[in-house]
């Protein structure tokens, strides 16, 4: 039967207009063999499908499914490696659970009368905790300690299947689709280029001599939650990545480094208790911001299909966005030109 939800717009990479509710508590009892008492609450995620769901004796997991497209089985099992090396480690963190095989990705086909999906999905134990909010020195240590600890573990492998962070690959390539799919509408799409193309030009030398290893990718402060007694716990490696330290640090910052120093160097003395830290890179947290907001631009585009989406945000990718989002880049390159007049 055909989904009364879905337009004629063609069914893209990264949809999960055929994934329902009860088609993942099925996935996960057939895979990681668990009997399932029917609890499924689906969690707020833009970019996957999460939902929270209960084992017959009492426990709860939270079952994962990954937007088609995005990751490949290989990347997936990297990002699951880093958890489990951090759980070795004994950081805490939610690492995934093994399926009847052993492996931590399962795989789910779907079809319909219009179409086809395979979904990779994971099941991890659901850790619940409350947002950490800084307030004080101590707290702003305590942060840098668990990710000094977090990136030294990182730092012990290579991850060849995840994304590397450099501006004239990763933020190029977001350009290039935004621009190849016609997302950029037609009235702003040579500014939008130019602003990039110009940007990424110039930050692109930056990143020449920076250690890159395997780090979290997407640290802001919703994904560190403090479990009173236990400690801090970090959350979501979804977006892990091979990348110079500093960009796990400037996503917890409130504001601008230049208006945050005092948080920034609480932050690298914890992090410092466990392993250095090169300040030469604290250079590229500007640039990082580029790259984050255009990096947020293309996975705003890879949803654009889905029906949630269209309903939500009926006007994302309107002229009048885009006027904007120009704006927000072109105002952010200001921000990195004035930081940087040694390369400009």
């Amino acid at each position: 039967m055909s989904n009364p939800n879905r337009s004629n717009v063609p069914e893209p990479r990264g949809s999960f207009d055929l994934l329902t509710p009860e088609a993942a508590v099925t996935a996960v009892e057939s895979a990681f063999g668990f009997v399932l008492d029917g609890t499924v609450n689906p969690y707020p995620s833009y970019v996957n499908r999460v939902y929270g769901m209960r084992r017959d004796e009492g426990t709860d997991v939270v079952a994962k499914f990954y937007r088609p497209g995005r990751w490949t089985p290989e990347a997936l099992a990297e990002e699951h490696e880093f958890m489990l090396d951090c759980a070795a480690a004994e950081i805490p963190v939610a690492a995934p659970l093994p399926d009847e095989n052993g492996e931590t990705v399962a795989e789910l086909t779907i079809s319909d009368d219009e179409a086809e999906q395979t979904y990779y999905f994971s099941v991890f134990p659901k850790m619940g905790g409350r947002n950490f909010d800084a307030e004080t020195d101590d707290h702003w240590v305590r942060l840098g300690g668990i990710l000094g600890r977090c990136h030294r573990v990182g730092a012990s492998r290579e991850a060849v299947h995840r994304a590397v962070c450099r501006p004239e690959d990763l933020t190029a390539g977001f350009v290039r689709e935004l621009s190849d799919e016609r997302v950029v509408h037609p009235g702003c799409r040579e500014e939008f280029e130019q602003i990039c193309e110009t940007t990424i030009a110039t930050i692109a030398p930056l990143f020449d001599d920076a250690f890159f290893q395997r780090v979290h990718g997407d640290c802001h402060r919703g994904n560190i939650l403090d479990r009173p007694g236990d400690g801090l716990l970090i959350i979501d490696f979804d977006d892990m990545m091979v990348a110079p330290p500093v960009q796990d640090i400037w996503l917890l910052l409130p504001g601008y480094a230049t208006d945050c120093g005092r948080e920034l160097e609480n932050l690298i003395d914890g992090y410092e208790q466990f392993r250095p830290f090169d300040r030469r890179t604290l250079e590229l947290i500007e640039p990082l911001r580029f790259m984050r907001m255009v990096y947020f631009l293309a996975w705003r585009a890879r949803q654009r299909h889905d029906y949630w989406f269209r309903v939500a945000y009926p006007d994302w990718g309107s002229e009048a966005f885009w006027i904007q989002e120009i704006e927000d880049l072109r105002t952010q390159a200001t921000v990195i030109r004035n930081e940087l007049p040694a390369i400009t």
